[in-house]
């Protein structure tokens, strides 16, 4: 009956006894049944939408709907294009970003892409401006190990701000730990920093993982203290490396005390020897006397 996607109420369409033009689509004798078609009557606009509305496109368009997911806003009458939540602010969450729009507000917005098969024109209000954090972002890589600062507990991670709270990020609680039981939020606090490893890194997500960066740590040590056929576990490996540098230490404060030792036992200067032979004479003289 409708070119929309979203279903619309037949009464919102046609009337009791209006007389409507209708295409035959199929005709099946058997069950005594014709399909037919109301919207086929007109033209179809999604044969049109991809040359309207090419990516790219900057245009206002009306609000119609609000769901928790995002805006949907009028292209054509009867057609509406989404702005997903993530897609209208660069440092606001969906909550506080879908907060500032109301139905009926008119707004600009920017054509990311069209899926005609899917009958879908996805748009955006924050890519009408530069990313602020695009520079910032640029200075890193998947796969960095950075300090982030946690700024939320959530039920499935950690927000997380690094780069100087440039860049905010998000830690899954599947990657909060190597092991399984520490994989907890509230074992964090707000406010405290942790090293993680970048797992994605896009204008849309960034993701990073403890837990990766702890698994990595690890191989790091057996390449490093053990082989494969060695036999040696973690444990042992982290016990040799900690033992490899207390020896360095011992060895060092070792050196110091003989050093220092060696300074208090310095051999005499040669007027102390002259002084010391002067007395032993004296005294063998004064025995000799006596005798």
């Amino acid at each position: 009956m409708s070119w929309q996607k979203k279903p619309v109420a037949p009464s919102k369409i046609v009337s009791l006894q209006q007389s409507v033009e209708v295409v035959v689509l199929e005709v099946d004798p058997s069950r005594r049944r014709l399909s037919l078609g109301l919207k086929q009557c007109s033209s179809n606009p999604w044969e049109t939408i991809q040359e309207k509305f090419a990516a790219g496109t900057i245009f206002e368009g009306e609000v119609k709907d609000i769901t928790h997911f995002g805006l949907f806003v009028e292209l054509v009458q009867g057609i509406d294009g989404i702005v997903h939540a993530s897609d209208l602010s660069w440092d606001q969450d969906d909550a506080q970003a879908l907060s500032a729009y109301k139905k009926g507000d008119k707004i600009r917005v920017k054509v990311l892409r069209v899926e005609v098969e899917k009958e879908q024109v996805v748009l955006g209000v924050k890519q009408l401006s530069e990313d602020p954090a695009a520079e910032a972002r640029s200075a890193f890589k998947k796969g960095d190990v950075v300090t982030c600062e946690i700024t939320a507990l959530q039920d499935a991670g950690l927000d997380v701000a690094f780069a100087n709270g440039a860049l905010k990020g998000f830690i899954k609680k599947v990657d909060l730990s190597r092991d399984r039981a520490e994989q907890r939020a509230n074992r964090f606090a707000v406010g405290e920093k942790v090293d993680a490893k970048i797992m994605t890194l896009d204008a849309s997500r960034v993701s990073l993982s403890i837990k990766a960066r702890e698994l990595e740590e690890e191989r790091d040590i057996m390449q490093k203290y053990g082989s494969s056929d060695s036999g040696a576990t973690l444990g042992e490996m982290l016990g040799l490396s900690l033992d490899k540098a207390t020896k360095g230490k011992d060895a060092k404060e070792s050196t110091d005390k003989n050093v220092k030792a060696a300074k208090v036992s310095k051999p005499a200067t040669s007027a102390e020897d002259a002084s010391k032979a002067t007395e032993v004479k004296k005294e063998k003289a004064d025995t000799t006397d006596k005798a």
